[in-house]
């Protein structure tokens, strides 16, 4: 079956022009300047007069915590809000129960998607203390790369010994693999709590999250991990970063940095308001920090946005720094919200494109997805900039049926949702049936 999308503004590979799409089943077959493309009597026409055509969001850090803890969200669920927010892809992190931390475990979690994944996904493979030797037995063509944990977290998959994070880098760079590793120092992290407790009590304030889990741990984890890459060959891309010093690690040969679109709109002055809503780990820290990471984001120091969609319910993020749960979700809400920041002018609309599907498709080697060619999937959401409407918790798809930025006002909306061809988001009406596909890389 054939699609046109016509008239619609795209942004793709750096370059702005009026064109239409033509879709052939999966994959897009033509892009031609507005008004040239031959009409098909029998194809779906989508107008996209006034609109902006992207091709579709990469998220290359969700957890949607399936198997393991569906009470709070599961691949059906928060792979739905993907396609609402415009995310036509996903990688899922380990730290599920059971972890993805064996070759079976990454097999039951492939065999979920393909039941109830509603657009494209892959798995990373997750790294403990002793299981470097299972990386060289995956097919690296179904696996982005290998997620390290320095720091710990939620799912207790820290990797702390000297020799065991040497074995990690070093099967990973083996394999061609990149490893994408959670950078805060444990040691660092659990004095700071001490401290803490001491002063003010068993679970202190969330307003201290960012003093415990502190930039002197993020960046002391951040230099290791770098010299580690370096010793070992292997390629690192370190999550959400979220200070101003880790910074100074760009441009490294081999490491590419990832923020969070948490750590781009929240500062530590939202604390006070928000309260644990926006506890997440590393934690979201000052307002220089933020502005730091922005100004990285526009001069390509930031090599791409993922979301660290961490779903929970809120009795669960109840309590202070100590008791309340790390995560929040974002994934529904990631492209409104970046589109936001591209009209406060913290970047533009092709450096947009550049970090959220471009740069993900590059630098994990995803075959023939993140840009608007002809042959490749097609994977593309069409944004308008036509109404303001305001987050409010009965537009939440995510099980856990809350948001962070509920009340905020978004100028921008995913009008449309393309996954290989298919039309899953169409002006708001969702296609339950629609299911996406296991992402493959070449190597």
């Amino acid at each position: 079956m054939k699609t046109i999308i016509l008239n619609g503004t795209i942004v793709n590979e750096g370059k702005t022009l009026n064109a239409d799409i033509m879709i052939d089943n999966d994959r897009i077959q033509d892009i031609l300047p507005a008004g040239t493309m031959p009409r098909n009597a029998q194809a779906n026409i989508v107008d996209a007069t006034g609109c902006v055509v992207l091709p579709g969001v990469i998220d290359t850090h969700v957890h949607f915590r399936e198997p393991g803890m569906t009470h709070k969200a599961d691949i059906e669920s928060e792979s739905r809000a993907a396609a609402y927010g415009g995310v036509t892809s996903y990688f899922d992190m380990p730290n599920t129960k059971p972890a993805t931390t064996t070759p079976e475990a990454l097999e039951e979690k492939r065999g979920i998607a393909r039941e109830h994944s509603h657009v494209n996904y892959s798995f990373f493979f997750g790294a403990t203390n002793d299981n470097a030797a299972m990386v060289k037995t995956l097919d690296t063509t179904r696996i982005p790369g290998v997620k390290l944990f320095m720091g710990s977290s939620t799912g207790n998959m820290l990797v702390d010994g000297e020799d065991s994070l040497t074995a990690t880098f070093r099967a990973a760079k083996d394999c061609g693999l990149t490893v994408m590793a959670h950078c805060e120092d444990n040691a660092i992290i659990t004095a700071n709590m001490a401290k803490a407790k001491a002063e003010y009590g068993d679970d202190p304030d969330v307003t201290h999250h960012p003093e415990i889990r502190s930039a002197e741990a993020c960046w002391k984890s951040a230099a290791k991990a770098a010299e580690m890459a370096k010793a070992t060959g292997a390629k690192l891309h370190i999550a959400h970063v979220s200070t101003q010093r880790e910074m100074a690690l760009a441009g490294e040969e081999g490491l590419t940095l990832e923020a969070t679109v948490a750590h781009l709109l929240f500062s530590d002055n939202d604390y006070p308001t928000l309260g644990t809503r926006i506890k997440c780990n590393p934690a979201i820290k000052t307002p220089a920090d933020r502005e730091a990471l922005r100004r990285a984001l526009e001069d390509g120091r930031i090599a791409t946005i993922g979301t660290d969609h961490a779903p929970h319910t809120l009795e669960e993020k109840q309590g202070g720094a100590a008791k309340a749960v790390s995560g929040m979700p974002m994934v529904q809400f990631s492209l409104p919200a970046m589109l936001g920041l591209v009209d406060d002018g913290v970047l533009s609309m092709e450096r947009l494109v550049e970090v959220m599907c471009h740069n993900p498709a590059r630098l994990f080697g995803i075959k023939d997805r993140g840009f608007l060619r002809p042959g490749y999937k097609a994977d593309i959401a069409i944004v308008a900039n036509d109404k303001p409407w305001t987050v409010t918790k009965d537009c939440i798809q995510s099980k856990c049926g809350w948001s962070p930025i509920e009340g905020r006002t978004m100028a921008w909306r995913v009008r449309d949702t393309f996954c290989n061809g298919k039309h899953i988001l169409n002006d708001g009406v969702f296609d339950t049936q629609s299911l996406g596909e296991e992402i493959t890389f070449e190597r």
